[in-house]
């Protein structure tokens, strides 16, 4: 009944659908233990089997709230049933019947009831928090991913735009001539038109410019071979007091001649990221090792830092892991940036493969195998 009202209370303060805020989620949260504590003290207390029912609120709790409401809520549920031996009646049973628990058989249930509250709320807390930052880290990659295609795009937009406008500049400037033509040569308005007709005509310039641009262009916004998208990708990083050192071969001595590949924004930004966090970690050298076969491109990256630490070797991949090991100097970062860049080159279908190189090289390495025909343009 007490329930019910709430329910009915509730319905006419708000009338209108809307999100409950954090501290009236756990109101109705801790109302909703209190109620089943109740119902089972009146009814046997740690005697009832259905005691376990005030697990439901409290895993809820624990999946929708913020960690200090939850383990409140968790809280009280303890207590709850802690006082539960002090307050409860007996557990109903036929007339002229009793039914009593021993000490130990309630002790031991009260011990489960509190451990289970114990775990399923951390349990249910922990899998929220990895859903949310792993909702986050895709949140990034969409980000990132958005920016890639945009700066791609912008070399096509700048050929359209030229097409678009080359027309009309050439109508004003053909049109100013006309009547800087027709008028006389002390008329004021003369020097005003002719400016027009300059000023259009160095708009058609720059126009022509960026359509020259693009159709030169073209094979690093469209299509590219193997050693240009590598340049690409470590252009940025070349030039500081880390020596980046980049290498194209084959691997297959009857093929010779370099893929061509349809420009990624994925792999070059995966690329560029990986050789970052190298450059960052490295003591003086990082190398870039593109090679292919008749079947695959590898792209590896090594550089002669200390490696990724044996714990977080494993876990490379999962949003966040952010170290590669304690105590290193040098900082750096392998966590947001390294989910971002492993996402981005799986879904141009290839495969991650993080290593240590061997001890007497030392230094991180990360290996990435495509099939030669996801990436490969074969219709040149």
């Amino acid at each position: 009944a007490a329930s019910a009202w709430l329910n009915v209370l509730l319905t006419f303060l708000f009338p209108t659908q809307r999100l409950a805020l954090q501290w009236e989620a756990a109101l109705q949260f801790a109302f909703d233990v209190l109620q089943v504590a109740t119902l089972v003290a009146l009814t046997g207390g740690l005697s009832n089997p259905f005691l376990f029912m005030i697990v439901a609120p409290v895993t809820v709790a624990a999946a929708s709230l913020r960690p200090i409401y939850s383990w409140s809520i968790t809280g009280l549920a303890l207590v709850c049933v802690a006082a539960m031996p002090l307050v409860s009646l007996p557990l109903p049973a036929p007339p002229n019947e009793q039914f009593i628990l021993p000490d130990m058989f309630q002790l031991g249930l009260f011990a489960s009831i509190a451990l289970s509250l114990l775990f399923f709320s951390g349990s249910a807390q922990r899998v929220t928090l990895d859903e949310a930052r792993l909702v986050r880290a895709l949140d990034a990659a969409q980000v990132v991913m958005a920016r890639e295609q945009k700066m791609s795009a912008l070399g096509s937009l700048a050929a359209v735009t030229a097409h678009e406008l080359g027309t009309p500049l050439a109508t004003i400037h053909l049109a100013a001539k006309e009547l800087a033509f027709d008028l006389e040569p002390d008329d004021p308005r003369r020097e005003d038109i002719t400016l027009i007709a300059e000023q259009a005509e160095r708009c058609r310039g720059i126009l022509r410019t960026l359509a020259q641009e693009r159709e030169t262009g073209d094979i690093i916004h469209a299509q590219l071979p193997l050693s240009a998208l590598i340049q690409e990708a470590t252009a940025p990083h070349k030039g500081g007091p880390v020596a980046l050192k980049v290498s194209v071969h084959s691997n297959d001595p009857d093929d010779a001649s370099i893929p061509i590949l349809n420009r990624s924004p994925e792999i070059i930004h995966a690329v560029g990221a990986f050789v970052e966090n190298a450059v960052s970690f490295a003591v003086s050298t990082v190398w870039v090792d593109a090679t292919w076969t008749d079947r695959r491109i590898r792209i590896e990256i090594r550089d002669d830092g200390p490696g990724f630490a044996p714990d977080v070797l494993p876990k490379l991949g999962e949003p966040y892991v952010s170290e590669r090991g304690e105590g290193q100097a040098g900082g750096g970062d392998m966590g947001l940036g390294f989910f971002i860049a492993k996402t981005l080159v799986e879904r141009t279908g290839g495969r991650i493969s993080p290593f240590n190189a061997a001890s007497e090289e030392h230094g991180a390495v990360i290996r990435i195998d495509w099939d030669r025909a996801l990436l490969e343009v074969t219709d040149l």
